[in-house]
């Protein structure tokens, strides 16, 4: 599990600057939770109720950073929590039928939603407004200066980030 203050959000059509102390990049998509109500150790079959919109997302990581980082055993937050490291697209209501399962705009996600609402709040109390999100099951890809990310739900851009 990692968490991110928010400083690390990037809202709306803002770009995303690399940072000057990384060489290489990445990106994950991912799927956004906002959570709607106070929580601590959610049973799976109310985990639906504690979160009212969905959002894709993308997730920044400095590649080079977390290799040095891991090769020296030390923990991944210089890596993946430095400001604006999670853009997040359009909100949308749920529940919708495309989040049954572990599937998200036809990309299969690591967990559930609902299973993420439960590992969540066994850790800590989830409440109104927090943001929980799941990865995709995909390795990270780099990105270039001047790439443009956008996500597309039913033809209507749901998600677009610059990198400059």
């Amino acid at each position: 599990m990692v968490l991110k203050g928010d400083s690390c959000l990037l809202n709306g059509r803002k770009p995303m600057f690399v940072p000057d102390w990384t060489e290489e990049l990445g990106v994950t998509e991912c799927l956004i939770l906002r959570v709607s109500r106070l929580g601590k150790e959610i049973g799976l079959k109310f985990a639906g109720r504690y979160y009212d919109a969905v959002a894709p997302g993308a997730d920044f990581i400095a590649m080079d950073k977390a290799r040095e980082l891991q090769a020296h055993g030390r923990p991944w937050t210089e890596a993946v929590a430095f400001d604006y490291s999670l853009a997040i697209g359009e909100y949308e209501p749920t529940p919708t039928p495309s989040l049954k399962g572990r599937e998200y705009l036809g990309r299969k996600l690591v967990i559930s939603p609902e299973e993420a609402v439960v590992e969540a709040s066994r850790v800590m109390t989830i409440r109104q407004g927090d943001l929980i999100y799941i990865q995709k099951k995909t390795e990270p890809r780099k990105v270039q200066k001047e790439e443009i990310i956008r996500v597309e739900k039913d033809g209507i851009e749901t998600l677009y980030c610059k990198i400059k």
